[in-house]
């Protein structure tokens, strides 16, 4: 082949090259605030709407295409649980996958606005009334997916709230998202005559949203000895439909809402919410909205008013206002999820309550070592924080066994009519794990009490009795066996003279 055949035919090829690259190259995926727009614009749905459902449901982010709790997905929170399934029906009306409407933003948009205009379209919007804004309130309101009127309505003038305050948010690519502030008053339609929600019956500064009967139990087996702080991996509005949902057996006494602390009681104090597992008997459960990965929902409204109904859940109780008693759901026994997380602000958060921050350190062991002068470790942090706790100074919490502790420990001890020799010993360890309240225990019962019963079984037996706060077989026979050896009436029910042996380091 001639040289400048050759030549002229590698400069065609060279500038054919980048052309041919360019049109195979997928295109770039849009921002997220220009998906807001296209999908707006595809479905003839109000942008500003739009942005203002999925900003409610999920500050504008993904999550990475993890459910919430009530099993919601992406910007748009599309649901696929027993009750709500917009995530199929996206998919039905866009064509797109399911999969890829989890975990893609801009397909998730996209198929939060198909639903969004298919309750329009239900609702009888024609083309005129799409262009306004304030027709679309009850398409918004069977967005939310609730099948209580008043709920329904409650979902809808939160996303109209967003509407009248504007919207100035960095979605989860960084692109910037805005809605500017707009006075929207709402065709509420058939929803107008839905009646306002009633002031909570137990704290009358919330609403009241009951719960559907089959996610609770009425009634308590134990009294009130705890709160336990949850984050819902969800929005507000989509975790009070959640609790509605007689499917998800679970529910909470109260949700708190980020922007502005609003709280909203849906089981009755009296009653047994399912929201701890081991828990539920003896605590009242408050969820706060939010993501545990995601600090920003954690407002300082969320913590002044989550920490005033905690006070007066206590007050009202006399549960103590210390971190012993005020607990995330990690902390309770039998538990595997991992809420409030991190980025909660507990020294901030009971200084609100107005008690003590400071966590207590493990207290549960397999076995209960001798401790004397010299010793350290976490064995004699847990005695020095019992120390503590029963006021018997025994100095910083450090695990460090000094002069201090083993004051401290004298002191005890000659309180409880203990030999006082410094030395935290199999008695002395039966009396500071017990140490506390009395009540009656018995085959059934669940609570702090309990796990105190346990660890002191523990130290008193010099065997293993699990410390799970629950008082099954296991614990019913420790009981026995310590009732027999120590003289007492054998009846595997703790009353006052199992606890005053108990206490009295016997």
């Amino acid at each position: 082949m001639p040289a400048v055949l050759t030549a002229v035919l590698g400069l065609t090829l060279t500038a054919l090259a980048p052309a041919a690259q360019a049109r195979t190259a997928p295109p770039a995926p849009p921002t997220v605030a220009a998906a807001f727009t296209e999908a707006a614009e595809e479905f003839d749905v109000p942008r500003d709407v739009l942005v203002a459902v999925g900003y409610g449901e999920s500050r504008l982010d993904g999550h990475e295409g993890r459910p919430s709790q009530a099993r919601g997905y992406g910007v748009m929170h599309l649901v696929d649980n027993p009750r709500q399934q917009t995530l199929r029906e996206a998919s039905r009306l866009t064509g797109v996958p399911v999969g890829t409407l989890r975990r893609d933003t801009a397909a998730n948009i996209r198929g939060g606005a198909a639903v969004l205009r298919a309750r329009a379209d239900a609702a009888g919007l024609t083309g005129a009334e799409r262009d306004r804004p304030a027709a679309w309130y009850e398409a918004v309101a069977r967005y939310g997916g609730s099948s209580d009127d008043r709920a329904a309505r409650f979902y809808a003038d939160g996303v109209y709230d967003l509407l009248v305050q504007g919207v100035h948010a960095r979605a989860e690519d960084g692109s910037a998202v805005t809605v500017r502030p707009t006075a929207v008053e709402p065709d509420r339609g058939a929803y107008a005559d839905a009646a306002p929600l009633v002031a909570a019956p137990d704290y009358p500064s919330a609403l009241w949203v009951p719960a559907s009967t089959s996610n609770y139990k009425v009634g308590r087996t134990s009294a009130i000895t705890a709160v336990v702080v949850h984050v819902t991996q969800g929005s507000y509005a989509g975790t009070i439909s959640w609790i509605q949902n007689p499917a998800s057996q679970v529910s909470a006494h109260y949700v708190v809402r980020s922007s502005d602390g609003q709280v909203t009681q849906m089981v009755r104090e009296k009653d047994t919410a399912w929201h701890a597992r081991s828990g539920n008997p003896y605590s009242v459960g408050i969820e706060h909205e939010g993501w545990v990965d995601q600090p920003s929902w954690f407002t300082d409204a969320m913590y002044r008013s989550s920490a005033a109904l905690t006070r007066s859940i206590a007050d009202r109780y006399g549960v103590p206002k210390d971190r012993a008693h005020i607990v995330g759901h990690v902390e309770v026994p039998g538990n595997d999820h991992t809420d409030p997380g991190p980025h909660w602000d507990w020294n901030r958060y009971m200084q609100l309550v107005g008690g003590s921050s400071t966590a207590p350190p493990q207290l549960t062991f397999s076995s209960y070592a001798t401790l004397r002068a010299g010793s350290t470790g976490a064995q004699v942090s847990a005695a020095q924080w019992l120390l503590n706790a029963q006021g018997f100074n025994a100095g910083a919490v450090d695990g460090d066994f000094g002069t201090g502790t083993a004051a401290a420990v004298r002191a005890f001890q000659t309180a409880k009519g203990l030999a006082a020799d410094g030395t935290v010993g199999p008695k002395t360890w039966t009396a500071l794990l017990s140490a506390g309240a009395r009540p009656v225990l018995k085959q059934g019962s669940t609570g702090e009490a309990v796990q105190r019963l346990q660890r002191a079984l523990t130290a008193a037996l010099a065997r293993t009795v699990s410390a799970d706060g629950i008082f099954g077989s296991g614990t019913a026979q420790a009981v026995r066996d310590y009732q027999s050896a120590r003289g007492l009436t054998v009846d595997a029910e703790v009353g006052p003279a199992t606890w005053g042996a108990l206490q009295a380091g016997r």
